[in-house]
């Protein structure tokens, strides 16, 4: 049953419109006939997700409605959904169903937001834009957003206070392709949440790298200390879910009162 379920699940992706047809060629699946269904199932709801077939907020169809659209069975629809709502791309809400993970959720800000505070705030941010324009791409931008040499840029600073406390001083870069009139925008304190909603680009991993810096001249002056104070650089890649990093995001913080929380597993 699985084996033939594999060669429908593939024909769901070619009859799904919009959804599949980015793909590279749906026998992708066929290829690697050993991968587990609910992985192509998975890939299938990805791509759908990507191009915006369902949009931030939208309760998906059944599980049963979706087994039948995709030719497998309902556990593997389910198990599907399960890897996609672990990966924080949906959200499960009991009695109600299954739907697009919104970046204006509590649980989704904090799914990139690792800051937190040292005692018993919420921890919840808040954000003020300090400047905002369009450049050409520097030599850096352009190797982290992967931008050829003729690229502009929107660039975006902010800061940031945790629970009221001001801590946070952010340089965000994004393709000006990618984003048309940004810069002319009033901008939420959830960007990933704008991505999504106004530009169809849904966050679906970012890379990060720590470490210890001391505060230069301008991040002193928006966070009113002293030059030279120690202070956490974090330096972020945002990758969307076609696996394109469209977002470079360097933030400078103060931890008097703050902390970075890692959980592995």
């Amino acid at each position: 049953m699985e084996r033939s379920g594999e060669g429908q699940a593939g024909s769901g992706r070619a009859d799904s419109g919009r959804a599949d047809s980015g793909r590279a060629d749906s026998g992708r699946a066929g290829a690697v006939g050993f991968r587990p269904l609910y992985r192509q199932v998975y890939d299938t709801l990805l791509k759908r997700l990507a191009d915006a077939v369902w949009q931030p907020g939208q309760i998906l169809p059944s599980e049963g409605q979706l087994a039948a659209e995709l030719g497998v069975s309902q556990g593997t629809v389910r198990k599907a959904l399960d890897a996609l709502t672990a990966d924080s791309l949906l959200v499960r809400r009991q009695g109600r169903g299954t739907f697009v993970a919104d970046h204006d959720d509590k649980q989704s800000v904090f799914r990139f937001l690792k800051l937190r505070p040292d005692g018993d705030g919420t921890g919840m941010p808040t954000s003020r834009v300090t400047g905002i324009a369009e450049a050409a791409a520097s030599a850096d931008e352009r190797g982290r957003l992967d931008l050829v040499r003729s690229a502009r840029v929107v660039r975006i600073e902010r800061v940031r206070a945790v629970d009221a406390k001001l801590c946070v001083v952010e340089t965000i870069s994004v393709p000006a392709g990618l984003f048309p009139g940004i810069a002319q925008i009033e901008l939420p304190n959830t960007l990933y949440s704008l991505y999504a909603t106004r530009y169809g680009i849904t966050i679906a991993t970012a890379n990060e790298r720590l470490k210890a810096v001391a505060i230069g001249p301008r991040e002193a002056e928006l966070l009113q200390v002293p030059a030279g104070t120690p202070a956490l650089e974090i330096d972020r890649v945002a990758i969307d879910l076609e696996e394109r990093p469209v977002e470079w995001r360097l933030s400078t913080c103060l931890t008097q009162d703050i902390h970075y929380l890692s959980v592995l597993r």
